[in-house]
């Protein structure tokens, strides 16, 4: 599975919004110069973002985004969700009766690929914005040193 530039952006845009530590609101223009991320994008992602509840807008003079609840109750799976982002790593569609394989019947790694995008999900579930800002992620798959033998191979 890969997650999409959409979802990426909108957990890197969040995180800026919820370090800045002012009591007012946050503009997009402001999100986009420090994360390199365009004001067309953003804009696209926080109307989602405001819809889905993850953020509020404020109007007028002074006006921007904010939080909807604190960042250590905004988990980034509630982010990727948010805009539209799937957290699917089986390739069937589970509405129809086609399976993974194009025919009937699923392939049969199938039980694999499901579970492993339930623990994504569950994982992303666990970690929160508040998480990511203080680095408390780092470390938590409890083997960085495997992945960097994968990467040597």
């Amino acid at each position: 599975m890969k997650l999409s530039a959409k979802g990426r952006y909108a957990v890197m845009a969040l995180a800026d919004l919820a370090s800045i530590k002012e009591q007012g609101p946050v503009t997009l223009a402001e999100i986009a110069e420090r994360q390199d991320i365009s004001i067309s994008y953003l804009e696209q992602l926080f109307a989602k973002l405001r819809r889905s509840g993850v953020v509020k807008g404020v109007r007028g003079p002074g006006g921007g985004y904010r939080l909807s609840r604190p960042a250590c109750e905004t988990s980034i799976v509630d982010i990727i969700l948010a805009v539209d982002e799937q957290i699917d790593t089986v390739a069937c569609d589970r509405n129809s009766n086609v399976g993974c394989t194009g025919k009937t019947g699923r392939c049969l790694a199938h039980d694999l690929w499901d579970e492993l995008g339930r623990h994504i999900y569950l994982f992303l579930s666990s970690v929160t914005l508040d998480d990511v800002l203080n680095r408390r992620v780092l470390g938590t798959a409890g083997g960085a040193h495997l992945m960097e033998s994968m990467h040597q191979k």
